[in-house]
This record gives structure tokens, sequence and C-alpha cells, in this order.
């Protein structure tokens, strides 16, 4: 049975049913929920079930699949951190590249990513190796629709992850031209992310063999700034419109 279909039994299960427009419960059938709602309401549940810590993982996966609501993501985090975790790190990680290879949206994952593991210093750097820096060399050598999906979204919301974790991966995936215009994303990010890192030098260095077209939205003031060894948007809050004014 797909994930999904074994979160929508389970939800069954505890009274809720999908409907044309949202969710209704077995005690309440004329109100209509929204699946942030049903996340709310419901996800952290599943790790009080009474099935092993790997299956509750999967189960709750299916539930992010079938709700496609970030709570879903918080309540794995939670979970994970919580007195019973930590979560067994073989079904955690292959529930996120999983879903960062389907071809589907992957919003919900990749801002889980951002703002949850990446941006704690705490799991950022695991997090980054488990989802795509430990791999990096298959996905430059494979090549498949799947990798280059996974490293593209990854390489996106990389700004918060550590340079020194990530930049090797970076400097891999500049032997892939499709990967590019990701490594450009990640290192923009990385300037203006609150919580984004970059060694300036180095990240121009990255920058220098990207192959861009020229006309590339944001490209000459991103090289501006880091030319001029400015590391973050946050820290050097007048850097950027600078570079605007001198590269228009």
């Amino acid at each position: 049975m797909r994930a999904e279909e074994a979160a929508r039994c389970w939800l069954a299960d505890q009274g809720v049913s999908g409907v044309r427009d949202g969710w209704v419960t077995d005690e309440e059938p004329g109100m209509l929920l929204t699946a942030n709602q049903v996340a709310h309401s419901w996800a952290g549940d599943v790790f009080a079930e009474d099935l092993d810590t790997a299956d509750q993982v999967r189960l709750a996966f299916g539930l992010l699949d079938l709700l496609e609501e970030y709570w879903v993501t918080c309540e794995i985090r939670f979970a994970d951190e919580g007195p019973e975790g930590p979560l067994p790190a073989d079904v955690l990680w292959d529930g996120y590249r999983r879903r960062l290879e389907a071809d589907r949206d992957a919003e919900v994952v990749t801002y889980s990513l951002w703002v949850d593991w990446f941006e704690d210093h705490a799991t950022s750097a695991t997090a980054f190796a488990e989802v795509l820096g430990n791999d990096i060399d298959r996905v430059v050598t494979e090549r498949s629709d799947a990798l280059l999906r996974r490293a593209r979204r990854v390489l996106e919301c990389s700004g918060p992850v550590r340079w020194t974790v990530k930049e090797p991966t970076y400097r891999t995936a500049m032997r892939l031209p499709a990967l590019h215009p990701a490594v450009f994303r990640g290192l923009l990010a990385s300037f203006h992310d609150v919580y984004g890192d970059l060694e300036p030098t180095a990240a121009l260095a990255v920058l220098g063999r990207l192959g861009l077209p020229m006309d590339t939205r944001h490209l000459a003031e991103l090289r501006h700034v880091l030319a001029a060894g400015h590391k973050n948007h946050h820290r050097s809050p007048g850097a950027w419109d600078d570079a605007v004014r001198s590269c228009s």
C-alpha cells in the first residue's frame, strides 16, 4: 500500500474522511475542515500509534503526501527531538530524499529543510549531507531526472547551511552544467537569507565558474557584493542597494 493511501486509511480509522472541498469528521460531519486543520489536530497522533517507530515515520510521511501541509513536518521534527527520539535516521532521511526526487510539488519539503533543519546549526550539517552531500558524486555521474530534481531543490534552499559544509557539494555540482542555475540560486540565498552563510572570496570563485547567461537576474549584483567582501545582506544592509546602482 502506498504511503499516502495508508495515511488516508489511518485517518479514516480516526473518523476523518476526505470530501470534495476538504475534510470532515464522524463526530461533526457538517463542519468542513481544511488540510491544515487536519494536520494540526491529528499529525502528532501518528507517533502515539502502536507501531514500530520506523512505521510511524513512514505513516507520517504518507500524511505529508496526503495533506501537503508543513505542520506534518513539524510533528516529524518534534518526534525526532522528543523523549522517544531520535527517529531512525535511515527512514527519516529516505522520506525526505524520496519526496525531493518526486515529480510533484515539493515546496513543503524544501521549506521544512530550510527553516527547520538547515537554519539549526545543530542539525544542518547532518541534514545537508543526508539529502545531498553524501551522494552528490552519484548525482553528477548518473544524472537521472529524479536525482537532478533532488539536487536542484536542495541547492536552492541551502542558504543557511554553513559554507564549509556545502562548499564541497557546490564544487562537485559545478561539474554538471545542468546544476549551474541551482548553484547560483544557492549562492544568492546564502547572501540574502537571514541565516545565510558564505565566504565571499570562495563564493566568488564558484560564481565565476558557473556557465550562466550574462543577463541572469542578480548575477552582476551578486558578483559585485562578493568582490567587495560582503558575507550577508543583513550584515551589510546597504551593500546590495549599492550593487544595484553600480550595475544599472
